[in-house]
């Protein structure tokens, strides 16, 4: 825990281990990292098709929690970027995507696409099931638990992410087998029953 102390004239002294970037009065990034590592969130993949990438394209995936419902009318959802990232230079000049709502039993294909350093997106699809979005082109899990096609609608830089507002066009529920794949602490889980 990182105090500040005031002495009477009002300054303030600061930890010297903490970043010298920090906005004044905001969270430190230890803190707010661990304090939204509580809140469980759903594991998506989020994949696209990148038709400039050489002559048949190339598809595209990472692994998200930070994906939500925006609106129901129109169905809109989010996804955050991080900025300077494959995805987000895609989604900048190709507006079509596709999200895999995870099961349990997709773990390793979350950790697969969430690496850093990691292998080609050509060799990450390798030897995964998957079908083509007939709205998006974007590569679709087989065995995920449900399916959205989006057309992004809107991009909105927010700090050191991009969010993707995108306009679902297509929503499937293709697979009720099994328990949604869920982050909570750093951690992959699965609810309890």
């Amino acid at each position: 825990m990182r105090q500040i102390v005031q002495d009477t004239s009002q300054t303030t002294t600061a930890d010297p281990a903490e970043p010298t970037d920090r906005h004044a009065g905001s969270v430190h990034p230890d803190d707010y990292r661990a304090a939204l590592s509580r809140l469980a969130g759903g594991v998506v993949l989020v994949t696209a098709h990148d038709p400039e990438d050489g002559p048949r394209g190339e598809d595209v995936g990472m692994t998200a929690t930070a994906f939500m419902s925006v609106s129901l009318d129109p169905p809109l959802v989010t996804v955050s970027v991080r900025n300077d990232s494959r995805m987000e230079e895609l989604l900048s000049r190709q507006p079509l995507w596709a999200v895999s709502v995870l099961s349990e039993s997709q773990r390793h294909i979350a950790g697969r696409f969430a690496m850093r350093g990691r292998i080609s997106d050509r060799l990450l699809f390798e030897d995964i099931p998957y079908y083509r979005g007939e709205e998006s082109g974007a590569p679709i899990l087989g065995g995920a638990l449900a399916v959205l096609e989006c057309r992004t609608e809107q991009l909105v830089p927010a700090g050191d992410h991009t969010l993707a507002i995108g306009l679902v066009l297509a929503a499937q529920t293709p697979s009720a087998d099994g328990g949604p794949l869920a982050y909570f602490r750093g951690k992959y889980r699965y609810l309890s029953k």
